[in-house]
């Protein structure tokens, strides 16, 4: 199909007069939605899509939210979004394509991501949980960690170990496990905030049909690297509008309180302004490039800068509020299902952006990939490389 940014324009047009947001039920809205490939247009038809290009969205998103119509809440739902969703279109077969992605975009069923592992660190391809296949499943045992939303979840995306023999970057293969499964265990994660928004889960003889595979048996790296990158584009690329972000409330307190004021803050303010502004702006940048084709290692560049300036933001607030910031509004233990910097006060910027430089690729990791797949500088010597993963060192 082909549409020009009009003809799609007056399309969402037919279906708004067709299913008024104002007297449709949101759950109907969102399924007729979906059903009219409004969701994301540069998915296949019947999937949510129209086989447009990815750029055509926004014409789509402009219009819905001119409309007053309902969103899908996209941060409750942002694994399954951003991560599992690619995954599963480029890798799914037909089956679990029309299987997974409905009830994904429409929220009625939530993802995690099971990747990270306490015996691995930031060494993902090291990870232990082994994945065992027993007729027409595969017998799974390990424990992963960092695990946002598993409290909350149906789905996992899932990488295990399937051949001990073979080298540690071979061997892994990509499942999508029933977190409601028996054997699987969530157990919360309090962090610095007071909050468990992060999780453990352990897998002892948790049985994934082998249906529940996305790739071939061994070929898990490369998979998962579908997962990686579009994970490192939705949390350093998002979209922002000016003064979006972490750097909004720091502007809003200078403005506000011009007793806090000093001339060496307001240096400080100006320089991360305007990188805050960089930031926003080369995200607009990655977005576009999107569009001719699937997201590559810049991702991994913008969610490093994302980070650095994220948490250099949320250290000056606290300068600016002085001793106000030392306070904190609350440590009471709570599992949230989204993640709201803005919403909160300094303090809760403050310390949870110190987990921006871990989640989605520690720094060190994200600084070597820039290194060698953006700049082109040699590779670091790595001895292990092509060693089995059962005669590494551990």
């Amino acid at each position: 199909m082909t549409l020009d940014d009009t003809q799609l324009q007056d399309r969402v047009r037919e279906f708004l007069a067709a299913h008024p947001p104002a007297s449709t039920p949101r759950e109907a809205f969102l399924e007729a939605r979906f059903d009219a490939g409004l969701a994301w247009v540069h998915f296949p038809e019947g999937l949510g899509g129209l086989d447009l290009p990815r750029a055509q969205q926004a014409v789509v998103d402009a219009e819905l939210e001119d409309a007053g119509a309902p969103d899908n809440d996209p941060r409750r739902i942002g694994i399954g979004l951003g991560m599992a969703a690619p995954t599963v279109l480029a890798y799914g077969s037909e089956e679990q394509k029309r299987r997974w992605l409905r009830p994904l975009w429409l929220g009625e069923e939530v993802w995690c991501q099971l990747f990270s592992e306490p015996g691995a660190g930031s060494d993902l391809a090291a990870l232990g949980t082994r994945a065992v296949r027993d007729g027409d499943a595969w017998v799974v045992n390990g424990q992963k960690v960092w695990t946002s939303n598993a409290h909350n979840a149906r789905w996992a995306i899932l990488i295990a170990r399937t051949d001990p023999d073979q080298p540690k970057h071979r061997g892994i293969t990509y499942f999508v496990c029933d977190m409601t499964d028996p054997g699987v265990e969530v157990r919360p994660l309090r962090q610095i905030t007071g909050e468990a928004e992060f999780n453990e889960v352990f897998l002892s003889d948790v049985r994934i049909p082998d249906a529940h595979r996305l790739g071939e048996v061994g070929d898990g790296w490369r998979v998962a690297q579908t997962t990686l990158m579009n994970e490192r584009v939705a949390i350093g690329g998002m979209r922002l509008p000016r003064e979006g972000g972490m750097i909004g409330p720091v502007v809003e307190t200078w403005r506000e309180r011009p007793e806090l004021r000093t001339h060496d803050l307001h240096q400080e303010l100006l320089k991360l302004w305007v990188e805050a502004e960089v930031a926003r702006l080369t995200g607009e940048r990655l977005r576009q490039q999107l569009v001719a084709g699937q997201p590559g290692p810049e991702g991994s560049g913008m969610k490093l800068g994302f980070a650095r300036l994220n948490q250099r933001i949320s250290g000056l607030e606290l300068e600016l509020l002085g001793e106000e910031g030392l306070s904190y509004e609350d440590w009471t233990m709570r599992r949230p299902d989204i993640v709201d910097f803005t919403g909160r006060d300094a303090g809760y910027r403050y310390l949870r952006a110190k987990g921006n430089s871990i989640e989605g690729g520690t720094s060190e990791v994200l600084l070597n990939i820039v290194a060698e797949r953006v700049l082109g500088l040699p590779s670091e010597p790595r001895t292990d490389k092509d060693v089995a993963w059962k005669d590494l060192a551990r």
